[in-house]
């Protein structure tokens, strides 16, 4: 499903995240992204949705060179997948329900089709009985809960998270783990970065080292 093909990224003035990286991620797998702080986890799944682009080499996305898109194309890159960031992006001022269905909104989904795809979200998240909250009234576990909900409510063939575990106590941070594991369980491809492989043990690793694949 995924190739990145001797991918370097570079940042101004003179930063290397990513060099020379070569990997293939298939359908229907599981995959961590490890490695130490500045590695380079984040920028190599930002650069499959093609959020960041390769400053050399290639990235490829069911045979598409997804950095060579245009950005009228990106949509429909995005479309077939979950994206969920560490900073989460909720919108504070709307309830639950309304996070989900925005983005549902924004596709072009009929009404009762996206308030049905966000219903069933939450409710695989954990957090239909909260749809008319507030995050603000959500504990930091259960506004990450929300954020994949927010991702899967599309039911993308794909779904990217970035250290989705971080700042949470352990115990939440198995539930969390948890949840995607379900997903990947009945055929969502999963790739992740995150500080604690311990939590994903069906995944297969890709370690990152100063930018390049260990």
């Amino acid at each position: 499903m995924i190739r990145f093909d001797r991918v370097t990224k570079r940042y101004p003035p003179d930063i290397t995240a990513l060099a020379d990286v070569s990997a293939e991620i298939g359908a229907g797998e599981l995959v961590a992204v490890l490695g130490h702080s500045g590695a380079g986890k984040s920028t190599l799944l930002k650069l499959i949705p093609a959020i960041e682009r390769p400053t050399s080499g290639s990235v490829l996305v069911n045979g598409q060179n997804v950095g060579a898109l245009g950005r009228k194309a990106l949509p429909y890159l995005r479309r077939n997948i979950g994206l969920v960031f560490q900073d989460q992006k909720l919108l504070f001022d709307r309830s639950v329900l309304a996070n989900v269905l925005l983005p549902l909104e924004i596709a072009g989904f009929a009404p009762k089709e996206a308030k049905r795809r966000a219903e069933a979200a939450l409710d695989k998240a954990g957090l239909l009985a909260r749809a008319r909250a507030l995050p603000v009234a959500l504990s930091g576990g259960e506004q990450q809960r929300l954020a994949i909900a927010r991702a899967v409510a599309h039911r993308p063939a794909l779904l990217l998270a970035d250290e989705p575990t971080a700042y949470l106590d352990a115990d939440t941070a198995r539930d969390v783990a948890n949840i995607f594991t379900e997903f990947h369980r009945v055929g969502v491809t999963v790739l992740l970065a995150t500080y604690d492989a311990g939590l994903f043990p069906a995944a297969r690793p890709l370690r990152l080292d100063h930018g390049r694949l260990a």
